[in-house]
């Protein structure tokens, strides 16, 4: 080992520049443009933590450096040495004047450009289109809020429960399941929900959330929709569906602030208008599904008390609020069979889903469990599901049964809205679609 080779934990970043002004570094990365002024050549320097801007001027590096510049074509990878320099500018305040260029990997045509390009075009280079800046910038943005909704939870007491993947419990749709042969127990189901798993782990440890991809069969090609998602559910013991409501709300403005606080670049880069995230940070909205009905009636909805609010439905109740809002209390035939009855109304389940303004629709949906088992058992058989794939989940209320809430969050969906990107595939690095399934 070479005696002067830097431990990975000591090398710097673009990020890390900021204060160091006048010192010469190292950097390693990637061309994100060029450009010429003149005798000045410019470079845009990608390393995984920023851009910098970085100058060449040929009287300040030897010409074998100097005359590299037409060599590097976007996306070449490279290795520069440079002195940091003040620059109002930059995402960090500073960029670099080089004095030294070596090419490490070259990149002739790349093929996605900052000129237009077609979404099939796009979508089948994903894995090279996920390298632009805006792609970046919705990538960074995602990270901060899976850290932001962890950090949440944790700090709330919750123990993190992982969930099975395949399962032959349903939990939502049964026309919405992908089928899987699993060797000689015949057929099992991609999850759509760690729920039902979640619940069996709050008799253990009060509060539990799974995190990971979800799969939806769904034959909709809405840009809401994809068919492998990635859900964050969480699952509370002794909460009812108002403490269900309350904990929502905090958790939805914490991740909120948190990105403010930490990707504000990011959405500038996405040209986000951050005062509609700023304006929810005041109290959400919270109607009855009746009176929801009765709104969207007015607005020219055909929807009837009994049908399930549609996409449509969903913007005309936000269009006139910069809040998020929670409509409760869905007619029962509408939701799924684990929903807690309401006794003020038995036509529906307690439950709520949060609708999100400016069109983003239904960001969370969740609900008080049934918690007796005589109710249960009478709805598993209505919606005609094989109540022996359910008996383990019926134990949960033959031993010390409980009041209990939780909700499914889908995390494109939030992304999607706090981005402000108007299609749920350009939240997630590799979309799953009806039509595509690669790269």
């Amino acid at each position: 080992m070479a005696g002067n080779r830097k431990r990975w934990s000591d090398r710097l970043y673009i990020k890390d520049l900021a204060d160091r002004v006048g010192e010469t570094h190292i950097l390693e990365g990637w061309v994100q443009f060029t450009r010429k002024s003149g005798k000045i050549r410019f470079l845009g320097l990608r390393d995984g933590s920023g851009i910098i801007q970085c100058v060449m001027v040929r009287e300040e590096m030897d010409d074998q450096y100097f005359d590299l510049f037409s060599q590097l074509k976007q996306e070449t990878s490279i290795r520069l040495t440079g002195v940091v320099q003040a620059s109002d500018r930059s995402q960090f305040g500073v960029e670099i004047l080089a004095k030294e260029i070596e090419i490490l990997g070259i990149s002739n045509q790349f093929p996605v450009t900052p000129k237009e390009h077609g979404v099939d075009f796009l979508l089948g280079n994903r894995h090279l289109w996920l390298r632009s800046k805006k792609q970046v910038a919705i990538s960074r943005v995602r990270s901060t809020v899976i850290q932001a909704l962890r950090d949440f939870l944790f700090q709330s007491h919750f123990v993190q429960m992982d969930s099975p993947i395949l399962t032959q419990s349903v939990g939502e749709d049964p026309s919405g399941l992908f089928a899987v042969d699993y060797f000689d127990l015949g057929t099992v189901y991609l999850a759509q929900t760690g729920q039902l798993y979640l619940e069996a782990s709050i008799a253990a440890h009060g509060r539990t959330f799974c995190f990971g991809p979800t799969f939806r069969a769904e034959k909709s090609k809405t840009r809401r929709h994809l068919t492998e998602f990635w859900m964050l559910e969480a699952e509370m013991a002794f909460f009812d569906n108002d403490d269900n409501m309350d904990f929502e709300e905090d958790m939805i403005k914490f991740v909120i602030q948190r990105v403010l606080e930490q990707s504000e670049w990011y959405l500038r880069q996405l040209e986000r208008d951050t005062d509609r995230l700023k304006s929810c940070l005041t109290p959400f909205k919270r109607l009855s599904y009746t009176e929801a009905v009765d709104i969207v009636q007015k607005k020219g909805s055909s929807v009837q008390w009994g049908d399930d609010l549609g996409a449509a439905d969903e913007t005309m109740l936000t269009e006139d609020s910069d809040v998020p809002a929670f409509v409760y209390n869905y007619p029962k035939a509408v939701k799924a069979f684990y929903m807690k009855n309401n006794q003020e109304d038995p036509r529906t389940v307690k439950c709520a889903d949060l609708i999100a303004p400016e069109g983003f629709g239904e960001i969370i949906g969740g609900s008080q469990r049934e918690d007796s088992l005589e109710l249960l058992e009478k709805r598993i058989k209505e919606e005609n599901l094989p109540i022996e794939n359910y008996e383990w989940y019926l134990d949960l209320r033959r031993y010390g049964t409980l009041e209990h809430s939780g909700f499914g969050l889908g995390l494109e969906r939030l992304v999607g809205w706090i981005c402000g990107i108007p299609h749920i595939r350009e939240a997630i690095p590799f979309p799953r679609l009806m039509e595509r399934v690669t790269p």
